[in-house]
């Protein structure tokens, strides 16, 4: 009989085995969180470096993600460490069609992963190609340039698992490249989104998984778009299951002092991120058991 006063599993233990208790809701407010991003940040990593992103500002900035007004969103470090141990096997390769900046490729790489990622931007393409040269010489990542929807047709070889941080629809302006996801109606954005989807789990092992951080976005009239679903909906077209799904608890950063005004419409302040994570058809391999 279990002593419910004295759990089998201390929360303690469960970091020490999983990094982060493998629960459904994971929070990156807290210390071990902060000095875990900030000891992977001191390698050097400047994602922001080849961004030059325009943040919308009107509607719904105020809405959204902490600092968003005056700072690019980065993605964190410390996410990336715990997604690549908990659901990539060991020494696997990492497809990741939205690379963005560099610290999803440093992360695999420094962590014994290989790395790749298509970026629609060359000056972002190039600086993270210089950031890995300068953090990882010789075992950098591999960053391609282009379309996904055209690179993904050409790319050679399978993948043990699919990572990455797609354009929260509109809510960042990457470029005027009118392929560029950020600039497009949400119909076409989402035509488009699920073709690179499609073709990613193409590329993915039969019973391995692929992770995409997202979150919902405010159309023009303030209701949200229902992007996670569509998310979903796109990856179980494509042949895998929705498999695990998780809130990232972000850092309140402004939200405090963005409240007032974002709730005199009633609309509730985001302070979270969704984790989907999708299990391609088949039977999952024991390297990941």
């Amino acid at each position: 009989m279990v002593n419910i006063n004295k759990p089998e599993e201390s929360d303690g233990a469960l970091r020490n085995r999983f990094i982060e208790p493998p629960f459904s809701v994971i929070d990156a407010k807290t210390g071990r969180w902060q000095e875990r991003k900030n000891k992977w940040l001191s390698l050097g990593i400047d994602s922001e470096v080849g961004r030059d992103v325009k943040a919308l500002i009107g509607k719904n900035d105020v809405d959204y993600m902490p600092d968003m007004k005056t700072a690019i969103s980065v993605f964190d470090p410390a996410l990336c460490e715990l997604m690549y141990k908990w659901f990539c096997p060991k020494g696997g390769v990492v497809l990741d069609p939205f690379a963005g900046g560099s610290v999803r490729g440093i992360i695999a790489h420094k962590l014994g992963y290989t790395y790749v990622g298509v970026e629609l931007r060359q000056e972002q393409v190039d600086a993270n190609r210089e950031q890995g040269k300068d953090i990882l010489p010789g075992n950098e990542p591999t960053w391609f340039c282009g379309d996904s929807n055209w690179v993904l047709n050409d790319l050679d070889g399978e993948f043990d698992f699919i990572f990455s941080c797609p354009p929260y629809v509109n809510l960042e302006v990457y470029s005027n490249d009118p392929v560029d996801l950020s600039n497009m109606p949400y119909d076409d954005f989402l035509s488009v989104y699920r073709s690179i989807i499609s073709k990613s789990i193409d590329k993915l092992k039969d019973g391995h998984l692929a992770v995409f951080v997202v979150g919902d976005v405010r159309d023009d009239e303030g209701n949200y778009y229902d992007f996670i679903s569509d998310t979903k909906k796109a990856f179980i077209d494509s042949g895998a299951k929705l498999y695990n799904e998780a809130i990232l608890l972000d850092p309140i950063g402004t939200a405090m002092i963005r409240a007032n005004n974002t709730f005199s419409s009633k609309k509730l302040v985001k302070v979270h991120q969704n984790i989907l994570c999708f299990k391609k058809m088949g039977t999952m391999p024991k390297t990941l058991k």
